[in-house]
């Protein structure tokens, strides 16, 4: 049996352009922002739009797993973006808040995403971004079916 090399299949490419993309946003956000990492940005804009987020829904939010976001959460507190305290209703979880200095970070990301979002997808119409989202989201699908 013959198999196409991983390099040559769309997955290699949708997973590079991933990876450039990811390295030219953490690039242009370091410029700007220091000591943040694009995740750790993430995690600030969703807790931000919904403050009662638990651990294990950023993770979800965030393409985590468990172990890597309690890190992160750890890694945040540890530089005062994040505050982590008992959670009175369920003390089985911790309750996570933004704080002055994450709030500071919150401040300043959007328009740097905006200014990368834009970037990356000079030349490129609403109609292909149309048509390669309702592709993905095909093979998202096919990946989830049982």
């Amino acid at each position: 049996m013959n198999v196409t090399l991983p390099s040559e299949t769309i997955f290699h490419v949708i997973e590079s352009t991933i990876k450039e993309y990811r390295k030219f946003a953490q690039k242009n956000i370091s410029k700007k922002i220091q000591d943040i990492t694009i995740d750790q940005g993430m995690v600030l804009l969703f807790l931000n739009d919904h403050p009662g987020l638990t651990q294990k829904e950023i993770a979800e939010l965030v393409f985590k797993d468990n172990a890597s976001m309690t890190r992160m959460i750890n890694t945040m507190v540890g530089k005062k973006h994040l505050k982590r305290s008992i959670n009175n209703e369920d003390r089985r979880r911790y309750k996570i808040e933004i704080t002055t200095k994450g709030k500071e970070v919150l401040k300043n990301l959007p328009p740097i995403i905006q200014q990368n979002r834009n970037s990356s997808l000079k030349g490129i119409t609403k109609n292909e971004l149309e048509q390669l989202e309702v592709i993905l989201g095909k093979i998202r699908t096919n990946c989830t079916k049982n």
